[in-house]
């Protein structure tokens, strides 16, 4: 049995308002990941969801608890945590190539290398014809899949995605579904991803983990025994909607 690659240890999230004092946006949240696993993070609006992932990121530092990446505490960004927002966060005057680009040459990868890797990246997200445009010229599905060849150009082991399609149409975001479930078992990548869609998070997953009402921690965990590789004709299985019925009255 190998061990966890990223680990929560009741990780515990205090805001401070000098107003109103202090804000639990996050209460003991514990629970593990396995390398190569795929999990998805569901939960209430403002359960703290997004706070965790940061967290889980290095980009802030619990009030209290532990992360552990490889069994060593995680202090800050590592280099072998991607992260994806919502939002594509692209830079508007570099191209589809030059932003995917970017994360080598602040590692100071030679640019010739950092432009063939890129290149490389976009053919693998279905964007080699896009490189040299920008991003006001992508649609939204389009700008998402340059945010994530940015975040996969460097080889990350772990990929961190915090509701990566919640602002795509529905169409948009079930063709970005299967593309990433694609590019995940291509590259064997452990992901955690946070989603507010029951659905997907079903389709993509190894295990769902649903989060409590703020302040939030992880209340229940479910495996999601559907066979692999999975097809359209998974979504319409009696198994797929009994983890859906599962899943809903758990977030009741």
């Amino acid at each position: 049995m190998s061990e966890p690659i990223l680990v929560a240890d009741h990780v515990q999230m205090l805001f401070f308002d000098s107003a109103e004092g202090p804000f639990e946006a996050l209460g003991n949240a514990t629970f593990q990941v396995m390398p190569n696993e795929f999990v998805c993070l569901i939960g209430p609006s403002g359960c703290g969801k997004s706070t965790l992932l940061r967290i889980l990121g290095g980009l802030i530092r619990p009030t209290s608890g532990t992360v552990l990446l490889d069994g060593q505490p995680l202090a800050g960004p590592q280099r072998r945590i991607g992260f994806v927002f919502q939002h594509s966060n692209l830079m508007p005057w570099r191209t589809a190539l030059a932003n995917v680009m970017l994360p080598l040459q602040l590692q100071g990868v030679p640019r010739i290398e950092a432009q063939a890797r890129a290149r490389d990246m976009l053919q693998l997200v279905g964007l080699g014809a896009y490189a040299d445009m920008l991003p006001r010229d992508l649609s939204g599905g389009m700008r998402q899949r340059v945010a994530l060849a940015r975040a996969l150009v460097y080889d990350p082991d772990i990929l961190l995605l915090d509701e990566p399609f919640g602002a795509l149409d529905a169409l948009t975001r079930e063709r970005m579904s299967w593309e990433l479930l694609a590019l995940w078992q291509a590259r064997k990548k452990t992901v955690l991803m946070v989603t507010h869609n029951i659905q997907e998070a079903i389709f993509l997953s190894d295990r769902v983990l649903t989060m409590s009402r703020r302040p939030g921690h992880v209340e229940r965990e479910v495996v999601i025994d559907l066979p692999r590789p999975r097809s359209i004709d998974d979504l319409y299985t009696t198994r797929f909607i009994e983890l859906t019925h599962l899943l809903r009255d758990s977030l009741r």
